[in-house]
């Protein structure tokens, strides 16, 4: 029988309990297993390792050079064990990729632009309603990446592992029914929508719904909403000419609606965050919120977005994601996205 690591972790557990027993009750072994065991290594190695005495077991003067070299060996194959665990990791994430999303327009971006930097990989997405529900699944090594979004009510919560970086700003809109008069104007104020009838997210972790109630009833009151919806029946009650709603700058407009900036930008400034779980080491968050400017020592934020750069957050999602790439033909991707055709991006 050949040394192995593990008999040197036994010879060390010995030394460190001092007693038989306990070490065999540290490594969940039986203590006559335990004993066989040593009798076996030291067997191999060629002299008595432990004194038994009644008060313990003692390292003899052979059993301390062995100690000595034990010591020195484990910490180095640990090492070694590790690394190797982190690389395995890394390689495998090459060919995964799990994209969540809360309900933004980037998400079909993203896919594409993770789909072009790592062309053999698998990409898989799905949508959850609360932003920290998708935190908490990349913190779990359920997400490689996710679009969240937060707000003055509620901000990102850290989590271990998850590290968010501020992508671009972007405002809040109104988002109006094509044939409505306030759909004329390049602006709309905030007050002119309270006496429409709204159509509004349920209420739900990210406290959307709460945050535009409270800046309306700062405005002069609480709307009116008799419909409570999200994504396309919340379009189509706005389609149809029933409701009005909000809807972040870079919503796509449909035909029979009509997406206009709010005077003042009242509801504040979204951000969006790309995160990146430091285990993995991939692009990991992008977030939109509504933010307002931050307190000295926070968060630095870029520049809000107006209307005609909303778009743009796609193009600069495409060239930033190669700073996060990792594994095997890094360069390879790199050039893959800065050749990636930047039209595929837009719309």
């Amino acid at each position: 029988m050949d040394l192995e690591v593990r008999h040197l972790r036994v010879v060390c557990a010995i030394a460190e309990a001092g007693s038989l027993t306990r070490a065999a009750a540290s490594l969940g072994m039986t203590q006559p297993g335990l004993s066989a065991q040593l009798r076996r290594i030291e067997a191999m190695l060629g002299g008595v390792l432990f004194h038994r005495r009644q008060e313990g077991a003692v390292a003899t003067p052979f059993g301390e050079l062995v100690l000595d070299r034990a010591r020195s060996v484990l910490p180095g194959m640990d090492g070694l064990i590790a690394d190797t665990a982190r690389a395995a990791r890394r390689m495998s994430a090459c060919d995964r990729v799990r994209i969540g999303s809360v309900g933004a327009p980037l998400l079909g971006q993203l896919v594409l632009a993770v789909k072009a930097v790592l062309p053999d990989a698998q990409v898989t997405a799905r949508c959850q309603h609360s932003p920290v529900t998708l935190l908490d699944e990349l913190a779990a090594n359920r997400l490689e990446a996710a679009v969240l979004g937060d707000h003055p009510d509620q901000r990102l919560p850290q989590r271990d592992g998850v590290t968010l970086h501020p992508l671009a700003t972007e405002p809040v809109f109104a988002l109006l029914p094509a044939a409505h008069p306030l759909a004329g104007l390049e602006e709309v104020p905030l007050t002119a929508l309270l006496d429409e009838d709204w159509a509004v997210p349920r209420p739900d972790g990210d406290l959307t719904r709460e945050y535009w109630s409270s800046i309306c009833a700062a405005a002069g009151r609480h709307p009116f909403a008799p419909y409570e919806a999200e994504g396309r029946p919340l379009i189509e009650l706005v389609r149809a000419g029933l409701a009005v709603s909000l809807c972040q700058a870079t919503f796509i407009e449909v035909p029979g609606t009509a997406v206009r900036p709010l005077t003042g930008n009242p509801l504040g400034t979204g951000t969006s965050w790309p995160g990146t779980r430091t285990a993995r080491s991939l692009p990991t968050a992008t977030t939109s919120s509504t933010e307002s400017p931050p307190a000295t020592g926070a968060r630095a934020l870029p520049p809000p977005l107006t209307r005609a750069g909303a778009l743009d957050i796609r193009k600069r999602l495409a060239l930033r994601l190669p700073e996060f790439t990792v594994g095997r033909d890094k360069d390879r991707r790199e050039d893959t996205a800065a050749g990636y055709d930047m039209a595929n991006m837009t719309g």
